[in-house]
């Protein structure tokens, strides 16, 4: 089991997902996982820090550093606006939108410097999130 610390910054507004009962479920059997052992569960990620500035009108920067134990093969990234265990390829070929980091109704576009990726929203909104 590897551990991977991974940063993420994301522009203008957070938006939590939607998550279902099974989801929340699981993040609660982790996190019992977690306190129990002191350790992450193979294959699962928890936020360490997350700031947020809201000091720029119109625009919300969130910066976020998740832990995570990965699998042999796995890297820590994003996958339904939530951090997890990925695909390494996806994040040595910069391939971001191939761990499907937006939610289910937002497209996924990747920046021109690939340092990145934004989701759109049905109304237009862009939540944009670079990799450093």
């Amino acid at each position: 089991m590897a551990t991977a610390r991974g940063r993420i910054e994301r522009e203008d507004a957070v938006a939590w997902p939607r998550m279902s009962a099974s989801f929340w479920a699981a993040l609660l059997l982790a996190s019992l996982l977690i306190a129990y052992c002191g350790q992450l569960a193979a294959g699962t990620c928890e936020i360490v820090t997350l700031d947020r500035d809201s000091s720029q009108p119109r625009r919300t920067i969130a910066r976020q550093t998740a832990r995570c134990a990965c699998k042999k093969g796995q890297i820590a990234g994003t996958t339904r606006a939530s951090p997890a265990c990925v695909d390494a390829r996806i994040v040595k070929t910069k391939q971001w939108c191939d761990m499907l980091p937006c939610l289910d109704d937002e497209g996924c576009d990747l920046l021109v410097n690939r340092s990145g990726w934004t989701c759109t929203q049905p109304g237009g909104r862009v939540k944009t999130t670079t990799v450093s």
